[in-house]
């Protein structure tokens, strides 16, 4: 299944396609990033981008680095209860940066579906302020979503480089807290 859409529109933006989401029928918390960057894409890999630091911070947190091949990553993602997913479904956009989607090109995926298919999801938590941002804007008003907490944390993105991981690390920390 391609994940780019190699017809370019007038605007010579790209239009791309994110992936479907990793998650078992169990999983209490959702991770939602915007869109996969070119690296992921062209990797068919959440967050496959080597500078980006989430599967970092999954090493420290739930024992799923970086140093293990992708799949057992996401089998021990899963295995703890968690989701990982992107708000958006497709948009146009050149480049990896957020701030290069096109608005009117958005088409967000299906909550709905994903979440009556997931019902003990409790837990949202943001990859980042355009992911949040995204949800609420095109999903959220759609949405009856009651006991869903949801939280925006730092952007494990290159982009957001004024973050350590060490500072990645002390905010991501309350996706392992329950309750």
């Amino acid at each position: 299944m391609p994940f780019f859409n190699r017809s370019q529109t007038e605007s010579s933006m790209l239009q791309i396609q994110g992936f479907p989401p990793v998650a078992s029928p169990t999983a209490h918390t959702l991770i939602l990033g915007s869109m996969p960057g070119e690296a992921s894409l062209q990797a068919g890999r959440y967050y496959a981008n080597p500078r980006n630091h989430f599967w970092s911070v999954m090493g420290h947190l739930l024992n799923a680095g970086p140093e293990l091949p992708y799949e057992v990553r996401l089998q021990r993602l899963t295995a703890a209860g968690f989701a990982l997913w992107d708000v958006l479904k497709a948009c146009e956009r050149q480049g990896s940066l957020d701030s290069n989607i096109v608005r009117d090109s958005i088409v967000p995926n299906n909550f709905e579906i994903f979440l009556r298919q997931h019902p003990h999801i409790t837990r949202i938590f943001f990859n980042g302020t355009t992911a949040e941002a995204a949800f609420r804007r095109h999903v959220l008003g759609k949405l009856q979503v009651p006991g869903i907490q949801f939280v925006r944390l730092p952007s494990t993105s290159p982009a957001n480089a004024r973050l350590t991981l060490e500072k990645h690390l002390q905010a991501w920390q309350v996706i392992c807290r329950t309750g």
